[in-house]
């Protein structure tokens, strides 16, 4: 199927305003500080949008539509999980990380405060922190340039190999020249973007369906388990509190807790919390909706059904080619890109932070200078992006299941750990080695072999981030207390904090 000349212009434009956005970033890349969490500078509205961008990925726009058309309201415990986790990150994780992220020798990177915060001269939490963060997200960054692959094949009917590049070209370009910033201002548009999308396209199809009351009719009519939240008694309390569990996720996911560290002070916070979970809340709302009623509008239309019937997650791009007119399809399929490309920069940048910094710097050249660390930076972008091509040149490859998990391994393995480095004073580097390994081998011993030969239901991040949080607290226990400069470090950073409000 060839694209259609709206579809093409608008895609241009906006692909084109993204490489703009990171030329300009560049400019304001002075040091390495800027380019790894652009100087710890981003103001309320960029680092809210930007944090959100980050997190939702092309899943809200395609993955989530989809599990709605095919399960109806039992799907929404999964949004009612992460708004939840989300706001309580913001709450009570943000403010603090951003202070003692600063207090502890400006730590750039999860690894770094890691390190700093438990002095750890022997390196080994930045080795294992560095790893997991390397291991999951390079099959993260590969699920990314599948999912743009899959956007540019759909709509510009392109063979894979072709969609592949297309798809990802943009992000490493603007990712490896711009940094941080280039990826916090694009994430900034994106999120606008997404925004727009979600609130204009629910409107359209519920007038398309007669109202609200006559599109719960007719999904009743379709299938009235579609109308119960327990999925007429299928989902029971293991399934709720498997999707509920996905909250816990935010607490140890690297890149939204890379933005809590790049604000430009804990001022900042509270406004970003608002301006965050508003959009959010928003654009679950909205990517719920848009799955929920296609069921009704495919019900009235079964000719228009064949693409979703195929593949459920085509529901929003259904929806928006046959209910809109092809410039505005075209602005609004560009928001999918824009969550795909808002993702993956993420990531990339990310892999990229712990590449230099932690592995260059940490280990090969402590005395590199700003200039050769940028460098280094931007040649991480190039060869992580490369390796996540490499991965996901063959789409229905083994390696790419493990996304399903990636979520629940940063989780378990990082969650437990920020939060008691951030509240435990008696928290030691023993004990966060613990829940590192303990949350990330149970996430994984609970997937392949609990779920996987077993059948338990019950969502790896439950028994991960509760397996590490019990390491942690009993390797910390039986180790010895913490030196008394990390416990006045630690009393320092409380005090700041009750100074400022938390």
């Amino acid at each position: 199927m060839a694209a259609s000349t709206p579809l093409i212009v608008m895609f241009t434009i906006y692909l084109a305003a993204m490489v703009l956005i990171g030329f300009v970033a560049w400019r304001s890349t002075k040091n390495f500080d800027d380019y790894i969490l652009g100087g710890r500078r981003l103001g309320p509205g960029v680092t809210a949008l930007s944090a959100g961008a980050s997190d939702m990925s092309g899943w809200l726009l395609m993955g989530l539509p989809g599990a709605m058309y095919l399960g109806g309201l039992s799907e929404a415990w999964i949004a009612l999980g992460l708004v939840s986790g989300a706001w309580l990150n913001w709450k009570y994780v943000a403010g603090p990380l951003r202070v003692y992220t600063e207090r502890t020798s400006n730590a750039l990177t999860l690894p770094d405060f890691f390190t700093s915060r438990f002095q750890d001269r022997g390196r080994a939490l930045r080795v294992l922190s560095a790893t997991v963060i390397l291991v999951f997200f390079a099959v993260y960054c590969a699920s990314g340039v599948v999912a743009g692959a899959r956007l540019f094949e759909s709509v510009f009917g392109m063979p894979y190999a072709q969609a592949i590049w297309w798809g990802a070209a943009v992000t490493i370009l603007y990712t490896l020249v711009g940094g941080f910033l280039a990826v916090s201002w694009t994430d900034t548009a994106q999120g606008t973007l997404m925004f727009f999308a979600l609130l204009l396209t629910p409107v359209i199809v519920l007038m398309h369906v007669g109202g609200f009351e006559a599109g719960m009719e007719a999904i009743g009519n379709v299938d009235p388990s579609r109308l119960d939240w327990f999925r007429g008694g299928q989902l029971g309390w293991i399934g709720v509190v498997s999707l509920l569990a996905w909250g816990l996720g935010y607490f140890g996911q690297p890149h939204i807790l890379a933005r809590f560290m790049a604000a430009d002070s804990i001022a900042t916070i509270p406004v970003a919390r608002r301006i965050g979970m508003g959009w959010m809340t928003l654009c679950l709302a909205g990517s719920l909706t848009v799955g929920f009623l296609g069921i009704a509008y495919y019900a009235a239309n079964p000719g228009a059904a064949g693409p979703v019937e195929a593949n459920a997650e085509r529901v929003f791009i259904s929806l928006v080619e046959q209910l809109f007119n092809p410039w505005v399809a075209g602005i609004i399929l560009s928001a999918i890109l824009a969550a795909v490309m808002s993702t993956l920069s993420s990531q990339l940048l990310v892999c990229s932070s712990v590449l230099s910094e932690d592995f260059y710097r940490g280990f090969l050249r402590k005395q590199a200078g700003q200039y050769e660390l940028v460098w280094v930076g931007r040649a991480s972008v190039l060869l992580v992006a490369l390796l996540a091509l490499w991965l996901a040149r063959d789409p229905d490859s083994r390696v790419l299941g493990l996304v399903s998990y990636a979520w629940a391994g940063f989780g378990a393995a990082f969650g437990p750990v920020v939060l008691f480095s951030l509240f435990w004073q008696r928290m030691t580097r023993n004990g966060a080695l613990a829940g590192m390994v303990v949350g990330a081998a149970t996430v994984i011993f609970w997937k392949q072999v609990a779920i996987g030969r077993f059948g338990f239901e019950l969502y790896e991040m439950v028994p991960g981030f509760a397996a590490a949080t019990v390491a942690i607290v009993v390797a910390s226990l039986l180790d010895r207390e913490p030196p008394r400069e990390i416990q006045a470090t630690h009393e320092q950073v409380r005090l700041s904090l009750r100074e400022t409000g938390y």
